[in-house]
């Protein structure tokens, strides 16, 4: 099959010489994990779910069979992760609770808490995320989870204490100015600028997250009435 000239995607063509490049990787070093990790999450990103599964279970077979514990507690995450983002939220959440790695740790909460937040659990979610915070207190990330669980839970005070740790090294996050901003307008504090930070770094976050600015303002309206 002959290539057309002029309409090769380079982009496309950097990934396919990295995918490449990765299982050259695994058969010159079947023994590395990192080389099937690597793989692995990078298939997950191509959103090539199937592929990324069945090379995830395959290192399993292998690493677990030389009972190689680092090995494994990457593969749990690697794993973890890719079933989070295909929505298989309690399959990812019994592979971050195997993992023991203290490399690890940090991350297998973080993705513990945003796990939960994903299921609506906004109470574990926090717990979780104050954990994770213990080991990384700076991690914008794990700040940012703690802040949407505490928005989600009516904890509008708390929750603006981890959006303004953020905002301070952090500035150009949109999702932070956003949620920032709802806090501002239910406890009676300035909001515009936030809002508009937000619109400004990420306009098609900002239009799709409209709708809860009005739900806010008419439940605002709606608690001003009854008063």
């Amino acid at each position: 099959m002959t290539e057309k000239k002029g309409f090769c995607d380079p982009k496309k063509k950097e990934t396919e010489k990295l995918v490449h490049k990765l299982v050259e990787a695994i058969d010159e070093h079947p023994d590395k994990v990192n080389n099937y990790y690597d793989l692995g999450s990078l298939l997950t990103r191509l959103n090539d779910y199937q592929q990324a599964e069945e090379l995830f279970m395959k290192a399993f077979g292998i690493f677990e069979a030389k009972g190689d514990k680092d090995a494994m507690n990457l593969l749990n995450y690697g794993l973890g992760n890719l079933y989070y983002e295909i929505g298989k939220v309690n399959e990812a959440i019994k592979l971050y609770n195997k993992i023991d790695d203290p490399k690890l740790k940090a991350d297998s909460y973080l993705m513990l808490a945003q796990s939960y937040m994903k299921k609506g659990q906004y109470k574990q979610a926090v717990a979780y995320g104050l954990t994770a915070l213990e080991l990384r207190p700076d991690d914008p990330e794990i700040n940012q989870v703690i802040g949407d669980s505490l928005l989600a839970l009516g904890e509008f005070k708390q929750a603006q204490a981890y959006y303004d740790a953020i905002l301070k090294y952090h500035p150009g996050r949109a999702d932070t100015q956003f949620n920032r901003g709802i806090v501002a307008i239910v406890l009676g504090e300035p909001y515009k600028d936030y809002l508009a930070q937000a619109k400004q770094l990420d306009p098609n976050y900002y239009h799709k997250s409209e709708q809860r600015l009005n739900d806010i303002e008419k439940a605002l309206q709606a608690t001003q009435k009854k008063d």
